[in-house]
């Protein structure tokens, strides 16, 4: 597993945002645990900034600015309130209409917990394009295997 996201799983997180019914500090505190950027030295002004959201419970703030230090090329494509539910699209092209579009979507009652659910698809997308394609195999060493110098270039 990446080291982006070997804290939290994702599916248990993504589990844990849909059975939530409304945003807790615990559960900002685990989805900020699998980030990779957040705790950066560099970044000490935005990551203060995510913290004082968290701290008057601004929610939806607090994730948006997690979104956006995080993953700075996503951005909000949409956000909509249809039959009780927040559905909320992630994507790397906004300029695209729709159905080109591969936007990553999340869903909940709860605001702050759509745009989290969508972000932590987003996360997931990241650390799976970041694995290398071919998986690096280390060879078992033999205990029959010795390797021999043989120089006769003849």
């Amino acid at each position: 597993m990446t080291a982006a996201l070997r804290h939290d799983d994702p599916p248990s997180l993504g589990a844990s945002l849909r059975h939530a019914q409304t945003m807790t500090r615990p559960l900002m505190l685990d989805i900020m645990h699998g980030c990779r950027r957040f705790p950066s030295l560099g970044q000490s002004e935005r990551t203060a900034r995510v913290m004082r959201l968290i701290d008057a419970e601004a929610w939806t703030d607090a994730a948006l600015a997690l979104m956006e230090l995080e993953q700075p090329m996503w951005q909000v494509r949409r956000i909509a309130y249809d039959e009780g539910e927040w559905h909320c699209a992630l994507s790397r092209e906004r300029e695209l209409p729709d159905w080109l579009d591969a936007a990553v979507e999340g869903c909940h009652g709860d605001l702050a917990i759509a745009l989290l659910s969508a972000f932590v698809e987003v996360q997931a997308l990241a650390a799976e394009a970041s694995r290398p394609s071919v998986p690096t195999v280390r060879p078992a060493p033999d205990s029959l295997y010795e390797p021999v110098a043989c120089e006769n270039f003849s």
